[in-house]
């Protein structure tokens, strides 16, 4: 009977740190994840900022290099009629994003540059578009599954 009981507390436990885990997190941010490997140039994502007119998820910060904007992410997914946009600050021409971690980028929904600079998106785990998912950018996308841009 003890041991029955400690197993059911166990459980209670377990269930609960697992809900605890699982629905603790924004899931509007847990999509796309910053890798913190930019040192003090961090990416920032907001959400449920207005761009274009309609709520979205706005990336902001990054490190600037000349014309060049880059962004780092151990996860990079957008879903489905989730609205995903790169900030364009002025003098910037591409932003170049890479995810480090080990899982592909599902792009379900829309992912755009909230301006007119190029977007490249580097993943060497991969990247799959889903039949719902809409580029909107002004300049050129390359995806690409690359280890590296030299």
């Amino acid at each position: 009977m003890k041991i029955v009981r400690t197993l059911v507390i166990c459980g209670a436990i377990s269930l609960s740190g697992y809900y605890g885990i699982t629905h603790s997190v924004n899931p509007a941010l847990a999509q796309i994840v910053p890798d913190n490997t930019l040192g003090d140039n961090q990416t920032l994502v907001k959400p449920n900022v207005e761009v274009k007119g309609l709520p979205a998820d706005l990336i902001e910060g990054g490190a600037t290099r000349g014309d060049n904007l880059f962004h780092s992410f151990s996860e990079f997914n957008v879903r489905d009629l989730q609205r995903v946009y790169f900030a364009n600050p002025a003098g910037i021409n591409n932003i170049l994003s890479r995810v480090t971690g080990s899982n592909i980028s599902k792009i379900f929904g829309t992912l755009g540059v909230d301006g007119a600079a190029n977007l490249f998106l580097v993943n060497p785990n991969g990247i799959v578009f889903g039949a719902n998912s809409q580029l909107d950018v002004a300049g050129s996308f390359v995806g690409s599954t690359a280890n590296s841009i030299v």
